[in-house]
């Protein structure tokens, strides 16, 4: 990076935690944040894809630290926050990015995927939210970022709870960006496209529904997550020192057509 580059977009001395950062747009936006100078922190349920993110990062001199918890359940989203704060402090940039993807026909969803989808999609951001977002803003500087879907302004693919509760997230947002900005803490929400990860293999199974998605959008193609390491980067800088409440859409222009 130049000088000027770097003292818009780095990194250098932020501590980042990212949840579900052990794959798909998480892990893309975890190995950037690195690459920008961040010390990461990365939360996921299974320790071996962790440990490869992990590695990932050391690799080119970045910190990384692996963290197994299953944010689905409430007592260790608590527990994960306070080993988080008494072994490195309260992060600098929070991005969650974790989700539970259930969406069976509305008919036939259950209270347990609503209660699961529920816990993971919305209350845990909004509990490291409330156990990280004060602590940036008495220290006047934080990020957060949370991961939303299409799904949160438009019904398709059986929304069901997923939709619901990603378009809490961005009710979230707005209202941790009404209570923290004025104190140095920009939070903003990336609502991505369709985006080949593993949480939508059972969609890109079908070649048919593939290519229809791939054609609503303005650049040809659906989403990769190395689409969205960039975009993390930029709203966890200084660059995005006045861009709070807001949801950025990075979906070739899937929502515009």
């Amino acid at each position: 990076m130049t000088t000027y580059l770097r003292s818009v977009f780095g990194l250098d001395g932020r501590t980042a935690v990212v949840t579900g950062g052990s794959s798909g747009i998480g892990r893309a936006m975890a190995i950037a944040l690195g690459r920008a100078g961040a010390r990461v922190l990365v939360i996921a349920r299974r320790p071996e894809p962790l440990e490869e993110v992990v590695g990932e990062l050391r690799s080119f001199g970045a910190e990384g630290h692996a963290i197994s918890a299953d944010l689905s359940v409430r007592e260790a989203v608590t527990a994960v926050a306070s080993e988080i704060i008494e072994t490195y402090g309260p992060p600098d940039v929070l991005v969650n990015s974790a989700a539970v993807n259930r969406r069976p026909p509305l008919d036939e969803l259950t209270e347990d995927d609503w209660d699961v989808t529920l816990a993971a999609n919305l209350t845990a951001p909004f509990l490291l939210g409330q156990a990280f977002g004060p602590k940036m803003a008495a220290r006047g500087w934080g990020r957060i970022i949370n991961v939303v879907s299409q799904q949160a302004f438009r019904a398709y693919g059986n929304s069901g709870a997923y939709g619901a509760a990603k378009a809490g997230l961005v009710g979230l947002t707005r209202s941790q960006a009404e209570a923290w900005s004025a104190r140095g803490v920009c939070v903003n929400a990336i609502a991505p496209g369709v985006v080949h990860t593993p949480l939508t293999e059972p969609v890109f199974a079908d070649p048919a529904t593939v290519a229809k998605h791939a054609a609503r959008t303005m650049i040809g193609r659906n989403g990769v997550p190395d689409d969205f390491g960039a975009c993390a980067v930029f709203l966890a800088s200084d660059a995005a020192v006045a861009v709070t409440g807001q949801t950025l859409f990075v979906d070739g222009g899937y929502s515009a057509t």
